[in-house]
């Protein structure tokens, strides 16, 4: 097994670890975390209907002019989701980190969208 897929299957037992736990409904939706080395996105996921109800990321056309791989780029998704939550009439998530370390890129876009109101 090549160091790179090694590390995804990591990463993948990390994230299923953490769905044991973690579940969203309609009421309070699981708010998802993906990073790549360029860009992050995040969505606000209803596990009991299987729909996202509100979803950002740092390659859409707002974002776009701006390098999408710091934390500079993690804050300003995780301010737009929960803008995005707030039209949707969500105030509270529960947070899901992907198997990701909850630091860095991860930790700025969860910082960010509690100073926009989103609680979780």
């Amino acid at each position: 097994m090549a160091r790179t897929e090694h590390k995804l299957e990591l990463r993948r037992r990390r994230h299923a670890r953490v769905r044991r736990r973690v579940h969203g409904s309609a009421a309070r939706p699981r708010l998802a975390v993906f990073r790549s080395n360029k860009h992050i996105s995040a969505q606000l996921i209803d596990d009991d209907a299987c729909r996202t109800l509100a979803a950002a990321s740092s390659i859409e056309g707002e974002l776009r002019g701006a390098p999408g791989g710091n934390i500079d780029a993690a804050a300003s998704v995780g301010k737009l989701v929960a803008a995005r939550a707030k039209e949707a009439g969500i105030s509270t998530a529960v947070f899901d980190r992907g198997g990701f370390a909850y630091h860095g890129r991860v930790a700025a876009l969860a910082d960010a969208a509690r100073a926009e109101g989103l609680e979780f």
